[in-house]
């Protein structure tokens, strides 16, 4: 059997367990790949001493790959069970106020979640407040597409593809009050970013956020969903510490130092193997440090 013909079953399979199962599960898997793969170990051990500014202890690095587990293990209930079940498990909110208040002034959000606890929940609970539409990439395996459009685009969420055509349509539903979310701290393609420090490293950091800042009757948004492992999510908004201004440059900069205060809040549950710092293809190579 082929991957791409395994992994659907393996997701039907998987969503059938409970969520708390699901978190035990992941919680193990993860620190098996943590004790299996020895470049996911450098990874993760070299940005999370970047990002916390010291060593990591052996327990923060088991944490982090047990949570790093739970995150892939927690997608199969997400996206397949019923969207009331899977709400019921969002434990708490804290400083959604300012989701009600951009609702009431009539303007719309552009919601940043970087690879922070459970980012997928985030966009799911905002969009049973509001019409929101998602970008997002095409996943390498075909197979998995199905899934992940049907487990996303529920409620009032719709999906644009992470291109031309999907900047597009998500500027023109900014300016008729339809919200967007992205992930701020994911590595754009060829030509879509610049290189800003990230945790005192350059990254290549995707503009789009700062440009679609831009539009009109728009306010961004922070946000992060944090695990509450074998219960669900208690979810966080937050408005930017300072204004976003100045040039594109700046404005993006800002974003990242954003980003990194927010991370801050809980590093246990950030995606710290993830190849942040990478060059895409086609891109210019980093600034010499």
């Amino acid at each position: 059997m082929t991957l791409d013909a395994l992994i659907p079953r393996l997701f039907r399979l998987l969503g059938r367990c409970s969520l708390p199962t699901l978190h035990r599960l992941g919680g193990w898997a993860g620190l098996a790949t943590y004790w299996l793969s020895p470049r996911y170990r450098r990874r993760l051990r070299e940005n999370m001493a970047r990002g916390i500014g010291r060593a990591p202890t052996t327990a923060e690095l088991h944490a982090n790959a047990r949570e790093t587990g739970r995150m892939i293990l927690e997608l199969p209930f997400i996206w397949q069970r019923p969207l009331e079940e899977v709400l019921a498990h969002v434990v708490g909110t804290s400083g959604w106020e300012a989701v009600d208040a951009l609702r009431a002034e009539g303007r719309a959000m552009i919601a940043l979640t970087p690879h922070l606890g459970c980012f997928e929940i985030t966009s799911i609970h905002a969009g049973t407040f509001m019409p929101m539409t998602i970008l997002y990439r095409p996943p390498k395996q075909a197979s998995v597409e199905p899934i992940l459009r049907a487990g996303r685009a529920r409620g009032q969420l719709s999906l644009a593809t992470a291109d031309l055509a999907g900047v597009r349509s998500i500027i023109k539903g900014l300016r008729q009050g339809v919200s967007t979310g992205l992930l701020p701290d994911q590595a754009p393609g060829k030509g879509e970013g610049i290189w800003l420090p990230f945790f005192g490293k350059p990254a290549y950091t995707m503009t789009l956020a700062a440009r679609l800042a831009e539009v009109k009757d728009t306010r961004v948004l922070l946000f992060w969903g944090e695990r509450i492992a074998g219960r669900g999510w208690h979810l966080h908004c937050l408005a930017p510490s300072v204004p976003l201004e100045g040039t594109l440059e700046a404005r993006a900069a800002a974003i990242n130092r954003e980003v990194e205060a927010l991370i801050l809040r809980c590093p246990a549950q950030y995606l710290w193997a993830y190849n942040r710092y990478k060059t895409p293809a086609g891109a210019p190579p980093p600034p010499a440090q």
